[in-house]
């Protein structure tokens, strides 16, 4: 059965409240109908530009553009795990090539999570430690496993969940495009039904936000609320590192777009400002419309008094 106009998706990325510029870079391609979700599906990427590393925002910009170019490029590919891993490969060459063409930067890289959705599944490719969520019925599974010293120490069981949580060395990632000639791309093939969410996210979210209230926003709120709420919460904790986070939802209240969307995104700096000054006139006007409903039911009082 056939996605078309069952799918709704909301992606924001942010600075955060201690980084000075955004390394995060956040890409959607959404088909313009049935021939395009048949050849394509839905696309959603989520690129976090290495810490540490020279040009991150370039890396993750530059991935997640080569990674789309590759993917829709190669259609003779039916294998759609197989064509989104060959996509980010060859993604990873072309960054690769570009670091060796810039005699002042000796590395970039980055971080990718991304989903194709079709045929009533998704297929997620990951490398590094962006994440991948899958909900369903209010509860909330990680589809993607971290790529991260943190996680392989954890799963040898050398530390507990306590000590990970604090560990000096969390943001030591083992693998990412950029860094190797091969990177280590996972893939995870998951069904999709009526009520299915997916959550690709950063881990500038993750940093601050935990599974069971990441399970709880986006049950309780649309795509878009869900990716305003995660973010706000991540900064209203501190917001250490710079914060990404797409919601794609799978259910009748999705309307599919009407012509075809190749997004790539990564705003200039945070937009709080813009929304209180919103909220702010809102209130104004409110206020001003009371004002003005009262002097006329006086001075209708008025009139009918003298009559």
């Amino acid at each position: 059965m056939s996605t078309s106009g069952q799918v709704t998706a909301s992606l924001r990325t942010d600075q955060g409240r201690v980084r000075d510029h955004n390394e995060d870079f956040i890409a959607y391609r959404e088909p313009a109908g049935p021939g395009e979700e048949a050849t394509h599906g839905w696309l959603y990427i989520v690129a976090d530009g290495v810490g540490g590393a020279e040009a991150g925002e370039i890396a993750s910009q530059y991935a997640t553009e080569r990674t789309i170019h590759h993917y829709l490029s190669n259609q003779e590919t039916r294998n759609w795990g197989q064509r989104l891993r060959q996509a980010m490969q060859a993604a990873n060459s072309d960054l690769r090539r570009l670091v060796s063409e810039k005699e002042a930067s000796s590395r970039m890289a980055t971080t990718m999570v991304a989903a194709v959705i079709h045929d009533n599944s998704a297929t997620v490719a990951n490398v590094g430690d962006s994440r991948g969520y899958y909900w369903l019925g209010g509860a909330l599974r990680q589809i993607t496993k971290d790529q991260s010293l943190v996680a392989r120490l954890l799963e040898e069981g050398a530390i507990t969940e306590e000590e990970a949580v604090n560990h000096p060395r969390k943001n030591v990632i083992l693998h990412s495009l950029g860094s190797e000639t091969t990177p280590q791309i996972d893939l995870y093939e998951v069904p999709l039904s009526p009520g299915t969410q997916l959550v690709l996210c950063s881990d500038g979210l993750t940093r601050h936000v935990t599974d069971e209230e990441i399970a709880t926003v986006v049950g309780e709120a649309s795509p878009a609320e869900a990716t305003e709420q995660l973010i706000q919460l991540a900064n209203e904790r501190g917001g250490e590192d710079n914060i990404s986070v797409a919601v794609v939802c799978i259910g009748e209240q999705a309307t599919q777009s009407d012509q075809v969307k190749t997004v790539l995104s990564r705003p200039a700096g945070p937009t709080r400002k813009s929304r209180s000054g919103a909220r702010r006139a809102l209130w104004i006007y409110t206020a001003i419309l009371c004002l003005v409903q009262a002097v006329l039911i006086v001075l209708i009082w008025l009139f009918i008094s003298a009559a």
